[in-house]
């Protein structure tokens, strides 16, 4: 009976921690739910096909393209342009962000015309990109880029300025000059949120796929999606949708795993 009490006053606890167990239970009875009402929505005939396919078809769809290889062909081709979108993007918006978030005279230089380019539309640039760049892999990965860098940016210098004045004039107090603070320093205190806003924004990197591969792509998923929508192939669309949502899990715990690695005292 005291068991259950801790049990329970866990669960109601805010920040309270929960038994692994526990955790997968819950996440296993949400799961049942979703693809319960699926089921039941689609066998049951409540919704149409043309709409809402049955699973076993979106199964089946899956097996086909994946008995002659297609399907990890466009798997393939998505993950490439995601991966290689976002790892730009970071690359550049990690020190930058750092610098804007200590400086103040980089903040005042950049943050305006940041936050002007970081609120319009991707897809209202995609036209210009083309022209820019042409139609092949480095408009797809542009495409990426602009979706999460800038958002990014703005992210990571909030995190670099909120680290803590007494850390950092501590760090002089022992010898650390001021040029180095903002690696020796700043950075490290500021890694486990970085990493966390580099999780957050690899989310929206895999929802500008779709973006990303609607003109002239030959493959990904975001092609196949598009193409099946003109011949109403629904499965394939679900199919497409489920392996998205799929690998963007997948990157979220490498994400996550990375930082309790990286970031054990934060975890």
């Amino acid at each position: 009976m005291a068991t259950k009490r801790t049990l329970l006053q866990s669960f109601t606890t805010p920040f309270g921690d929960i038994p692994a167990t526990a955790a997968l239970v819950a996440a296993c009875i949400v799961w049942a739910l979703v693809l319960g009402v699926w089921a039941f929505a689609s066998y049951g005939g409540y919704v149409a096909d043309m709409f809402l396919p049955v699973p076993d078809a979106v199964i089946r769809r899956g097996i086909t393209l994946a008995s002659d290889g297609t399907l990890f062909v466009h798997i393939w081709s998505s993950v490439k342009v995601v991966i290689l979108g976002f790892i730009l993007s970071a690359v550049i918006a990690v020190p930058l962000g750092l610098y804007m978030g200590t400086y103040k005279i980089v903040q005042a230089a950049l943050e305006p015309l940041v936050n002007f380019i970081r609120y319009l539309p991707v897809t209202s640039l995609v036209p210009l990109f083309i022209l820019w760049i042409g139609i092949g892999i480095s408009q797809r990965i542009t495409v990426i880029f602009f979706g999460v860098f800038f958002s990014q940016l703005i992210m990571i210098a909030d995190e670099a300025h909120a680290v803590s004045r007494d850390l950092v004039n501590a760090s002089y107090t022992l010898g650390t000059r001021r040029n180095e603070a903002i690696w020796h320093v700043i950075f490290p205190a500021a890694l486990p949120n970085i990493i966390n806003t580099l999780r957050v924004t690899m989310g929206w990197a895999w929802t500008y796929l779709v973006v990303a591969e609607l003109v002239a792509a030959n493959s990904g998923l975001g092609f196949i999606s598009l193409k099946a929508m003109r011949g109403f192939q629904v499965d394939t669309i679900f199919l497409a949708i489920m392996l998205i949502g799929l690998l963007g899990l997948i990157s979220d715990m490498a994400f996550r795993l990375l930082r309790r690695w990286l970031c054990p005292w934060a975890a």
